[in-house]
């Protein structure tokens, strides 16, 4: 489903970080750790993903010790935690191709919130490297931070309360079919982003 957007249908503009503004690729992270990648790279992860370890990280109910802890266990590694660390931030490539004049342009007229989902190793990390590049923005919802998750409902509920703007004036730009789908469901205009270009298309139908 496409969204079309109108001039002035927004007073607010969403973004998710990763692969939106923020590039990464976990192969980065596997090679780092010195793992046999295979033709899957993310197929490495799933043993973390089944125990739902990943996931309480996002929300900050695990510490960096202990998911480091799980990954030692779960690829049979045998790296200290901040070998572990350095390979885990080894996931970021650098902006997305063109999207740092894109936020510029947009936070001319509207302000710029972030939602992502993230872990407090990746944040300190982010926050330092890309600190120009998140300067647009007004504030950032991290996941681990507030608690919640995408597509939860309520990490989307959260962030509409807290930017308070109507949900149906807000516009979410996220690369995930799910979390694009979640946002539809909880009143969001949203924008399912492929590159920056899918970015630049719905300024130039906001009007911005």
């Amino acid at each position: 489903m496409t969204t079309t957007l109108t001039p002035g249908a927004a007073d607010a503009l969403l973004f998710d970080l990763g692969r939106v503004v923020i590039d990464f690729d976990l192969a980065r992270t596997l090679k780092a750790w010195a793992v046999e990648l295979g033709s899957d790279p993310s197929a490495m992860m799933t043993a973390l993903a089944r125990n739902d370890t990943f996931h309480r990280y996002e929300t900050g109910h695990v510490t960096d010790a202990e998911f480091f802890a799980a990954v030692r266990e779960a690829l049979r590694l045998e790296l200290s935690d901040d070998q572990l660390r350095e390979g885990w931030n080894a996931i970021f490539i650098g902006e997305m191709p063109g999207i740092a004049p894109l936020l510029e342009r947009a936070a001319r007229h509207l302000p710029l919130y972030a939602l992502s989902n993230t872990n407090d190793a990746h944040i300190a990390h982010f926050s330092e490297h890309f600190a120009e590049l998140l300067k647009p923005f007004r504030e950032l919802f991290l996941s681990s931070r507030i608690g919640m998750r995408k597509p939860n409902a309520a990490a989307y509920d959260h962030v509409v309360r807290a930017i308070g703007v109507r949900p149906e004036r807000i516009v979410f730009f996220d690369d995930l079919a799910e979390n694009i789908a979640a946002a539809r469901v909880r009143g969001l205009q949203a924008v399912h982003v492929r590159s920056s270009a899918d970015v630049a298309q719905a300024l130039d139908q906001l009007g911005l």
